[in-house]
């Protein structure tokens, strides 16, 4: 039987704490009552793929104003608070909530053709995520879809009008060979330089960022064999098959060498450390990595103060992906979107050490967005609104990692990760497949002559253009205006070796990358 989570346990003590001012301030006033908070929007959150027929489950948050959270020093407790005492580090991060902190009134979900299930909801009906939270968060089941195609769902306060919706479903004939999930590889918790305990973070993954895939990566230089060990079975204890992957991992973080996640494969790993003589080299991370069958993700690569230089070394056995982008900004080529989108630039950008320039070396390096959260929300950061430190404000949303795999399990997420059938996001759910000659991204392949690439997305917005990248370069763009877009084309292979990926440029400026697809 599968123990009971700690958090599980949970009793909420209170939710009001302190509101945003219009110009996105934090107000130094007392706590303002829950009454005085309203409904801003609705976060409205469903699986990417289903099949006809075939169950699913619906993600709804009711929002507000981001607010400070109160701090209870509730020493006589079974478990940890939302309002506890892990929740402020000694770098300023306090944390923030954005969803209501009580809504007992109903709102009604609105499905597209051949939609079957509840049709309206009353938040009086169960709890969020912990017992006894009146805050208006649940995941709700027993949906389907009778027919096929790209579907919307869409949850309304019929008082209001206020009106959300959700990521694309892609709703097959058939049980689809690889479903499409969700995740972030990427996180820090009060043991490293974040805040909240494991236990709370897992929970808002889980219950609040609705993600499918996770895992704590915390500054393991920071952390002890002791508490490596409290970090591994909180991540067994969490991990629930068909339900929610979790993977053991941490942050190698070298000051000289750069920083690298590494993940395991299984339900055990042994802790890496740069600050250990057995471990302060690149050669003996991947070392260990290939021993353990755990891959290595390059982190923030080009950011400034913490700089991936590819010349330091690589491993084409365990270091097969990167985070094209994160909180510190977009990692694909100086200046982000290729001078596309000014304000997703970083201020500090280091020439040379871009996932571009991995790439060009003839490493084999697949996309992942990643969120890199240390305010206790992975998938949902709230960054920008820290008061402390003075610096967060110029810090992006977080990034999304979609996972093309067969089932959500350790085993088969892991295998997509290690295959590179993977992409990256900045924090939205746009359901992305690309192909060449029929070998998904991520795929090395033998070809000669003409390539026939295949291209289909459907956005959360709109997507404004999609650029076809050769070694860095545009070779096709297509301007779609709309939500879907489809198409099948055929390019010419360019010299004896090449690869190719996708770069998506979406409303509101957002972004996406599919992973390369090398041809020899």
């Amino acid at each position: 039987m599968k123990r009971r989570s700690f958090l599980e346990k949970l009793v909420i003590t209170g939710g009001a704490g302190l509101s945003l001012s219009p110009e996105n301030a934090i107000e130094s006033s007392p706590a303002v009552p829950v009454e005085e908070k309203h409904l801003q929007g609705i976060q409205v959150t469903v699986p990417s793929t289903v099949a006809v027929g075939e169950e699913f489950w619906i993600g709804i948050r009711l929002l507000t104003k981001p607010y400070f959270t109160q701090w209870h020093p509730i020493w006589q407790r079974n478990g940890a608070t939302v309002n506890g005492p892990f929740n402020q580090s000694s770098r300023g991060i306090h944390y923030m909530d954005n969803v209501l902190p009580a809504w007992d009134k109903e709102v009604e979900i609105i499905g597209e053709d051949g939609f079957e299930g509840l049709n309206r909801f009353s938040f009086k009906e169960g709890s969020g995520p912990f017992e006894g939270d009146r805050r208006p968060v649940r995941r709700l089941e027993g949906f389907r879809f009778s027919r096929p195609g790209v579907k919307y769902i869409r949850v309304k306060d019929p008082e209001t009008g206020i009106t959300g919706i959700s990521n694309p479903i892609v709703v097959s004939e058939n049980k689809p060979q690889y479903r499409l999930f969700w995740g972030d590889l990427h996180c820090h918790s009060i043991f490293g330089d974040g805040i909240r305990l494991p236990e709370e973070i897992h929970t808002f993954a889980r219950d609040e960022s609705f993600l499918d895939v996770f895992a704590l990566t915390d500054h393991t230089e920071a952390i002890t064999k002791g508490q490596w060990t409290y970090f591994s079975e909180v991540a067994n204890d969490f991990y629930e098959p068909g339900r929610y992957v979790t993977f053991i991992g941490g942050e190698w973080t070298s000051p000289k060498l750069g920083h690298r996640n590494f993940i395991y494969p299984g339900d055990k790993g042994p802790i890496l450390r740069c600050t250990d003589p057995n471990q302060d080299t690149l050669q003996k991370l991947y070392a260990i990595a290939r021993t353990e069958g755990a891959l290595v993700i390059a982190n923030h690569t080009a950011s400034f103060g913490h700089t991936t230089h590819w010349d330091n070394g690589h491993d084409p056995e365990c270091e097969r992906l990167v985070e094209i982008y994160s909180i510190g900004g977009i990692n694909e080529m100086m200046f982000g979107l290729n001078r596309l989108s000014p304000n997703r630039r970083k201020d500090q950008e280091v020439a040379g050490s871009h996932a571009i320039d991995g790439l060009k070396r003839g490493f084999k390096l697949g996309f992942i967005g990643a969120g890199d959260d240390h305010d206790g929300r992975p998938g949902d950061s709230l960054h920008h609104l820290q008061e402390k430190p003075a610096d967060y404000k110029f810090l992006r949303g977080p990034g999304l990692m979609g996972v093309w795999a067969e089932e959500l399990t350790r085993e088969s997420v892991f295998k997509a990760l290690w295959n590179r059938r993977v992409y990256g996001t900045t924090n939205h759910r746009t359901w992305l497949k690309f192909s060449i000659n029929d070998a998904p991204m991520g795929s090395e392949i033998r070809a000669g002559g003409e390539l026939s690439v295949k291209i289909e997305a459907a956005g959360v917005t709109k997507i404004e253009r999609i650029d076809l990248v050769r070694e860095g370069e545009t070779v096709r763009s297509f301007e779609p205006g709309m939500q879907y877009f489809s198409t099948n084309i055929t390019v010419n292979k360019a010299g004896t070796s090449t690869w190719y990926y996708l770069r998506l440029k979406l409303a509101e400026d957002h972004a996406a990358w599919s992973s390369p697809i090398w041809i020899n």
